[in-house]
């Protein structure tokens, strides 16, 4: 009977080291699983970064030549509003005395297609 409850008793210690030696491989299985999945998130992150630089500096370009046309339309705008003011200050006399004259000059004469008839 003894051999027989060594038998047991060994067959038990084999079965406990059996699980602890589970336990430890499942143990490092997770360890590995949560390095691999931090490793994941580090790469996805400096990928993230990366993209959101690279948008920031399209973004910049795209910007920055809005803001390049838009000044210059606005200073096309201010020079050509500049050169209207002056013509009209230049001109203003000059129309208003051409349109005193064909007002207030007016010469009576019969028009080309007028046909005089004797009734």
């Amino acid at each position: 009977m003894t051999s027989q409850s060594q038998g047991i008793q060994q067959l038990l210690q084999a079965e406990k080291r059996a699980a602890e030696r589970v336990s430890e491989a499942r143990k490092r299985k997770a360890r590995r699983l949560k390095q691999a999945k931090e490793e994941a998130q580090v790469e996805i992150e400096q990928y993230r970064i990366e993209r959101e630089r690279e948008f920031q500096t399209q973004q910049r370009t795209a910007l920055g030549t809005q803001g390049d046309l838009s000044s210059e339309i606005e200073t096309r705008t201010r020079q050509t509003l500049q050169m209207v003011q002056n013509s009209h200050g230049k001109n203003k006399e000059v129309v208003l005395r051409r349109l005193l004259s064909l007002v207030c000059d007016v010469k009576a004469e019969l028009h080309a297609n007028y046909r005089f008839t004797n009734y």
